[in-house]
């Protein structure tokens, strides 16, 4: 059953194997949205849609996007995730008016395209659960980029030019092979939430101490031998999170982070604990040693 609005069409959960042709017939439709269907393929009707601001293609069977995706050049919000995508389009950098989002999640990329860096008021870009090696250093210019989800891919290396990302809030590398950080991390001083769990880190640069926004630093099974002095300069850091990892020594500065309301040691080798540890429980924060 399609689901007519003023500007907008509605075919969620349909299970939908093409779309019906009198969706076409609509040239002002602003919002289309196909979520959870069957669709294999796109027809190129779809690209003569141009007034369309919000486009949701996500859960179905797409295995390619054309290069006529160009066309929708009104589009502020592009869904396509949860599909069956090994590539995708150089001309999705032609898509300048993306700014909410772009979600690529849940597919079967193995890079994305240098054209992403065009896209400069996006605000929101999701490519995890891929197959991504590496990040094209095009990333650089996403300029308005708040919020950066690559966890779940298999990403080796990670360019210094991660650090020009100067609005970032949320970096999520979550399950990658990382091993190290470029010293130009530090340069994202807006940045509240670095997850970084399920990687090969053995140490963290200095610059770390730089990212006195941050709130929330997730190094849950790496290989880390010890923490940077610098760490202790996150004042505002809310949790930490140090599980399974190869510490055997937590300095004293330790209490020096007095915004701590979590904080996770379990499954290090520590030989001892920092003094005063029992001040930090006093203090309402949750400690797992």
């Amino acid at each position: 059953m399609i689901v007519l609005k003023e500007k907008s069409i509605h075919l969620d959960h349909q299970g939908i194997h093409q779309i019906p042709d009198e969706v076409f017939a609509r040239r002002d439709t602003e919002l289309l949205s196909l979520y959870d269907n069957a669709l294999e393929a796109l027809p190129d009707a779809l690209w003569d849609l141009r007034a369309l601001r919000v486009l949701h293609l996500g859960k179905n069977r797409l295995t390619c996007i054309g290069e006529d995706i160009r066309n929708l050049q009104a589009l502020e919000m592009l869904d396509l995730g949860h599909n069956f995508l090994t590539s995708l389009p150089q001309s999705l950098g032609s898509l300048q008016r993306l700014s909410s989002f772009l979600y690529l999640g849940h597919n079967k990329l193995t890079s994305l395209p240098d054209s992403i860096g065009l896209l400069e008021k996006l605000a929101y870009l999701n490519a995890g659960d891929n197959r991504i090696s590496s990040l094209p250093d095009s990333i650089c210019n996403l300029k308005s980029l708040i919020e950066l989800r690559m966890n779940n891919n298999g990403i080796q290396t990670l360019s210094g030019a991660i650090g020009e990302l100067k609005l970032l809030q949320e970096l999520h590398l979550e399950n990658n092979q990382l091993q190290d950080l470029p010293d130009e991390v530090g340069n994202l001083g807006q940045l509240r939430k670095l997850r970084l769990r399920g990687n090969r880190l053995s140490a963290l640069p200095e610059s770390v101490g730089h990212l006195t926004r941050l709130d929330t630093l997730d190094l849950r099974n790496n290989e880390l031998v010890y923490l940077p002095d610098s760490l202790y300069n996150l004042k505002h850091l809310r949790h930490l999170d140090l599980r399974g990892n190869q510490l055997t020594r937590i300095s004293d500065r330790l209490l020096e982070l007095s915004s701590l309301e979590k904080l996770d040691l379990r499954w290090n080798h520590l030989d001892a604990l920092p003094g005063g540890m029992e001040n930090m429980g006093k203090r309402g924060c949750l400690v797992y040693i």
